[in-house]
Formats: structure tokens, C-alpha cells, sequence
């Protein structure tokens, strides 16, 4: 009991602190929003903190957002945290339970629901490109959108994937690219263009002076 309210008020108080820094915020959007055509949605790890509130301004009426998420304990942790957003979740990876979250990932995206992917996580390296994207995107014959944010004043963690978290009222840039089609790419192709197009998101979008 004692070890189910620690995750009970842990999760929660992550959840309050994540509205208040994102409320203080000043936020601009660009990008067009999510269509009603399924889509593999990529983002970097490091972005995490706050990416739950771009999906609540790029999400299409009733279609829904499913999270692949690792099933170490601390994925449980994110899975209940954006479930307070509105989001739901693949528990696995490409490195463990792939074949269970493949299978997961097609059937949501049959269902023409978005798949949402950290290509770098769960456990890196850092701001690389997982075959597990390309593969879903290519298989199922869906267009890739890049998500991102930047910020002016940030923390950043000393963890693998250098993760930033906004500093209450900083201001917030997120980006959601066009859609990016890798259907005729091989596997190396599309990373190395993928990863440029993630470098060219973050050239627009970061701040030059901190």
C-alpha cells in the first residue's frame, strides 16, 4: 500500500508541476495540425517534459494518440502521467517486446490512430533514429511528422538523452513538421534523412541566446 500512494503522489505531483511551469509559459505553435490520415509522430526523448500539451493543440477532433513506451518501471510512470492528458500508451519496445508492440502499432494505426515514437528511446543513443519508426511507417505505408519544442531558459539534466525542462515563464516554441514520406528510402536513407530533418525543426526554432 505504502509503495502504490508513493506512485499515487508521485505521479501527480509531476502532473501539477508540469501545468504550472507550462501555464507561466509563453507558447507559440507552428506547424499544421494532425489530418484525419494516420501517422507515425516522432520526437526526441529530451523533449519529453512537456510534450504532452503539444498533442492538446495539434490533435485532430477525436482521433487518438498512442505512446510507445518502454515496460522498465519508470515507462509505468509515464504511461500513467499522459494518461491525465488524454493520451494512451504501448507498453515494449524494439528492444524488448517487439513483436507484441508491433503488432500493437499496426492495429492503431488500421484504426487511424496515430502512433507516437521516441526514435531514441528507451535507452539510446542519443538523438538516434530506432528501425523500429521506420519500419511501422514503411510497413503500414504512413507519412512521419517531427514534433518539437524549444525554449529560452531551460534546466537540463545530466541523464543520456540530456533531457531540458522549461523554466517557469520562459517561452515555449513547439513545431510540428509537414508530413515526410520514407516509402521509397532504405532503412539507412531514412535515418540520415530523418535526422536532418530534425536538425532543420531545432536551426528554426532554437534560441540563440540563453
Amino acid at each position: 500500500m505504502g509503495k502504490l500512494f508513493k506512485e499515487f503522489f508521485l505521479t501527480r505531483i509531476i502532473f501539477l508541476l508540469q501545468w504550472f511551469i507550462f501555464l507561466t509559459c509563453s507558447k507559440e505553435y507552428k506547424g499544421k495540425k494532425v489530418d484525419e490520415k494516420p501517422c507515425v509522430i516522432l520526437f526526441w526523448h529530451g523533449r519529453l517534459a512537456l510534450m504532452p500539451f503539444a498533442f492538446r493543440h495539434f490533435r485532430f477532433k477525436n482521433k487518438r494518440a498512442y505512446v510507445m513506451i518502454s515496460l522498465h518501471k519508470d515507462g509505468e510512470k509515464i504511461a500513467r502521467i499522459i494518461s491525465f492528458y488524454g493520451l494512451h500508451s504501448i507498453r515494449g519496445s524494439t528492444f524488448k517486446g517487439a513483436r507484441t508492440v508491433l503488432k500493437s502499432a499496426f492495429k492503431v494505426l488500421d484504426q487511424n490512430d496515430d502512433i507516437v515514437i521516441t526514435p531514441d528511446g528507451p535507452r539510446g543513443p542519443f538523438h538516434s533514429i530506432s528501425d523500429g519508426a521506420i519500419l511501422i511507417a514503411q510497413k503500414k505505408n504512413v507519412k512521419i511528422r517531427i514534433l518539437n519544442y524549444e525554449t529560452n531558459r531551460f534546466w537540463k539534466f545530466s541523464s543520456w538523452d540530456q533531457m531540458i525542462l522549461p523554466k517557469p515563464f520562459s517561452k515555449i516554441i513547439y513545431r510540428l513538421s509537414d508530413p515526410l514520406d520514407i516509402s521509397d528510402l532504405s532503412k539507412s536513407q531514412a535515418k540520415i534523412f530523418l535526422k536532418k530533418e530534425f536538425e532543420k525543426i531545432y536551426n528554426m526554432d532554437s534560441f540563440k541566446v540563453y
